[in-house]
């Protein structure tokens, strides 16, 4: 048999012929198979695979959990529905988990990075930062208050789990968060200003103004995967003891903040083997013994520097709380 162009090219145009007759139109047995699995309540997912499993030579008998989505929620789409029968269509989303009569959209990748301009991706960040062996590398978050209104801002250093908290009182866009960590950070000692570590939160929009100020290159996670900056996830959740979900966090002083983040920083740790936080130092390295019987003074001094809610405003100098600062 000889290659004929032009037939080839009438073969081409006629299968790229749209709209096609859907799989599940043109082939009753499939339809059966997919309404059934549905009104069992099984998800488009587990119907593909299990028929995937049970006709693994009979391609015509698979379907793709897309196309039994797409025969649920797109009145035109030739597939589970006989023609003229739209009641099947409104039957069959009830079965479904979300029992949802109209498909929520889903924002791409795409789009969600391109909220943020020229960020760097998590994947580009040094291995140093991962094995904790260097101190100066931080993870940074919000945790936020009711209806999203009013925010607190956390930093937290990997190696040492040290705590800083940024005050947000009237706002937490992107301005007013890059005025914070540019406050909060300045007061750290050069060598313990290595990377940090973000969410893709648009409150980090202008990533590349804190990167050119402070030298402190800034990496973001990939969407939905806190795990990737999970020692800031976990503080966070300790924090919550004192700003609880659902409040208004803008009622919180700097003085406040700092107390608190006194008093975090001051508790023992079991991955520091029950010693507290220490405060980052260059010279710091995560395989020393954090026992706190080798360890008495600091701990004494931590120990002391925890203060009730009820005690005086610690000093401040350049609008920075003392308990933020190093020597």
């Amino acid at each position: 048999m000889h290659y004929r162009a032009t037939h080839a090219q009438a073969q081409a145009e006629h299968s790229a012929r749209r709209p096609k007759p859907g799989k599940l139109a043109t082939n009753p047995a499939l339809r059966a198979e997919v309404e059934a699995g549905l009104e069992a309540r099984w998800s488009p997912q587990q119907i593909s695979g299990t028929l995937h499993r049970a006709y693994p030579d009979q391609p015509e008998m698979q379907v793709s959990p897309e196309t039994i989505y797409r025969a649920i929620y797109r009145p035109n789409y030739h597939s589970l529905f006989v023609q003229g029968r739209g009641e099947l269509r409104r039957e069959l989303h009830r079965y479904l988990r979300t029992g949802r009569a109209v498909r929520k959209p889903h924002t791409s990748a795409t789009e969600r990075r391109s909220r943020i301009p020229d960020m760097v991706s998590i994947s580009e960040r040094p291995a140093e930062v991962a094995d904790r062996a260097v101190p100066g590398h931080w993870e940074g978050d919000m945790i936020v208050g009711c209806h999203g209104r009013s925010a607190i801002g956390t930093l937290v250093e990997r190696s040492t789990r040290f705590t800083m908290l940024l005050h947000l009182p009237e706002r937490h866009d992107a301005e007013t968060m890059r005025d914070a960590i540019l406050a909060t950070i300045t007061t750290l000692p050069t060598a313990l200003r290595r990377s940090l570590t973000w969410d893709q939160g648009v409150e980090m929009a202008r990533h590349a103004e804190i990167t050119l100020a402070l030298d402190l290159p800034i990496y973001f996670c990939d969407p939905h995967s806190p795990w990737q900056r999970g020692t800031n996830e976990n503080t966070n959740g300790l924090l919550r003891q004192y700003f609880p979900k659902g409040t208004d966090l803008s009622v919180h002083t700097a003085e406040h903040l700092a107390e608190v983040a006194a008093e975090l920083n001051a508790r023992p740790r079991k991955t520091l083997d029950y010693a507290s936080p220490p405060k980052p130092s260059p010279n710091y390295s995560h395989t020393q013994n954090h026992s706190l019987l080798q360890r008495p003074t600091e701990f004494a001094a931590l120990t002391t520097a925890k203060t009730s809610l009820s005690t005086p405003k610690p000093a401040r100098a350049n609008g920075v709380p003392a308990t933020h600062r190093w020597s």
